[in-house]
């Protein structure tokens, strides 16, 4: 994982006192130490914990880029279509 892909996780942590980072990593059903592997680029982020990301960060961390290789937009649109 490129450090462009995790930029915007590693800016959303930074913003956060340690207390607030345990709570989050807790949220997402993970710990910070594997949001810091994901930082780094030492382990993938999976699509499913992306999405936790994207959802308790209110969308500041995308999980399109924390998972490129999900292709998030035709799932956004095949539920969509249920809807219409």
């Amino acid at each position: 994982m490129s450090s462009s892909q995790t930029t915007e996780l590693k800016n959303y942590l930074s913003q956060l006192t340690l207390s607030e980072r345990k709570a989050f990593a807790k949220r997402c059903q993970t710990s910070i130490g594997y949001l810091n592997q994901i930082m780094y680029g030492n382990s993938k982020c999976g699509a499913s914990l992306a999405i936790k990301i994207d959802k308790e960060s209110n969308g500041q961390v995308s999980c399109d880029l924390l998972c490129p290789d999900v292709d998030f937009d035709y799932i956004r649109n095949q539920a969509l279509s249920l809807t219409a």
